[in-house]
């Protein structure tokens, strides 16, 4: 287990983070616990003390994407690894870390410009079970897969490739979506557990994050969130579809940032085997904006 085993959790920097409170609350359905520090809010889904921080900044970006690894070892190694490939990166301070409430970390870019924090050992409380901020049919898919997934600005597919298959991720190109040009445009998919993706890159987005997927483990969750989506004033940018690689049912949303949350279920495990497509399975029809540059539908 030499290399990343989950998204853990994701740091964003939100312009006003009392729209970003209400949202979490009355949309997600996530837990809001409030910091001791000024300006940051916590967001739990689980047992970990934290899936998301919250930082007031005017940024309306991902400020960190936690990957994890399985223990002290595990980062030496990664750091290793990365001194042998000239990647800089920088040992997360005592501070750091307990300001992230993890064990150890460091922090660094992939080859796109997206910051990264490798860590292990984040602070779970198994003495306080996660209290939904509004009534759900079941709960947040977490604990073998991490967070969810990401969708993250690219530069050439190739790099991105092989800087993540050398923090211990497999993966490959998923989607072929055909343009009128008769070009394709392609996507490509990382995964490090039992979740079909971890991560994926496509078009040099102006922000780092294009979308977070969270996933529901009922279904009817889905469409109980999207009937708070259609009451509300944020933007639905894909209608309800079925993906062709993951199979999640799902639909996509603009939030108080700009960039999107997917809600979904019922996705199928990794199948570790290399596949693609050039659609989905149904839906996922445009409303908003487009999830790339230059137009397209992806996971």
């Amino acid at each position: 287990m030499t290399g990343v085993t989950e998204l853990g959790y994701a740091r964003f920097g939100v312009a006003d983070l009392a729209e970003w409170r209400d949202f979490a609350e009355t949309i997600l359905g996530l837990e809001v616990c409030d910091s001791p520090d000024e300006g940051r809010v916590y967001l739990r889904a689980d047992y970990w003390h934290h899936r998301i921080i919250l930082d007031q900044n005017s940024s309306d970006d991902l400020l960190a994407a936690g990957l994890r690894v399985a223990g002290t070892d595990e980062l030496k190694d990664v750091e290793q690894l990365l001194e042998r490939a000239g990647v800089d990166y920088e040992k997360g301070s005592d501070s750091l870390c307990a300001d992230r409430k993890v064990l150890e970390l460091i922090v660094l870019d992939d080859p796109a410009g997206n910051p990264l924090e490798i860590f292990h050992g984040p602070r779970i409380e198994s003495h306080l079970p996660f209290l939904p901020s509004r009534r759900l049919h079941g709960r947040f898919v977490m604990e073998s897969g991490g967070l969810g997934h990401m969708i993250l600005k690219q530069v050439e597919t190739e790099k991105m490739f092989e800087f993540y298959k050398m923090l211990g991720m497999r993966g490959g190109i998923e989607y072929k979506f055909p343009l009128p040009n008769g070009q394709d445009v392609e996507v490509l998919f990382m995964h490090c557990n039992e979740r079909d993706h971890t991560l994926a890159f496509a078009g040099p987005n102006k922000k780092h994050i294009n979308h977070l997927m969270l996933e529901f483990d009922n279904l009817d969750d889905v469409f109980v969130t999207q009937d708070l989506v259609e009451a509300s004033d944020y933007p639905i940018a894909l209608s309800l579809g079925k993906h062709a690689n993951d199979h999640m049912i799902s639909f996509y949303f603009e939030t108080p940032s700009g960039w999107l949350i997917e809600i979904g279920s019922q996705g199928r495990p990794a199948t570790h085997q290399s596949e693609y497509y050039i659609q989905d399975t149904y839906g996922h029809k445009r409303v908003g904006q487009s999830l790339i540059e230059g137009g397209g539908d992806l996971s």
